[in-house]
């Protein structure tokens, strides 16, 4: 069993810059300037806009209303590259660890009673 902190590593910031990416671009912007605005490649942008990456994991309301404001901050100048650290962490900790477990199948049981890492494990 992976502990939560390595399913946020491997589903969940995929599928937070997934959304960013779709958001950014529905905006107006380009593959190019979404790539440099989040530090990545141009082929990982185009992997996330058509979920060959990133795409394990959806999001509530709540959450994608929180990546689609922040990309219109990014978007505006009102958000700066710098803020894309701690604002995907902000994001990342609105998240229900149970929707994640949820999705992804996982025996709640199987995580361990001392297990309180990551995203909300307490709420178990």
């Amino acid at each position: 069993m992976k502990p939560p902190c390595e399913l946020v590593v491997w589903y969940v910031l995929p599928a937070i810059r997934s959304e960013l990416a779709k958001s950014l671009l529905s905006l107006g912007m380009k593959q190019k300037d979404v790539s440099e605005l989040m530090d990545i490649t141009q082929p990982a942008v185009s992997q996330y806009i058509t979920d060959k990456r990133g795409s394990g994991i959806k999001f509530n309301d709540e959450v994608n209303s929180l990546i689609n404001d922040f990309a219109s901050e990014l978007y505006s100048g009102e958000a700066k590259k710098s803020d894309i650290i701690s604002k995907t962490c902000f994001i990342c900790k609105q998240i229900k660890t149970s929707d994640i477990i949820e999705q992804l199948n996982i025996d709640k049981s199987e995580l361990g009673d001392d297990c309180k890492a990551c995203i909300d494990s307490e709420n178990l």
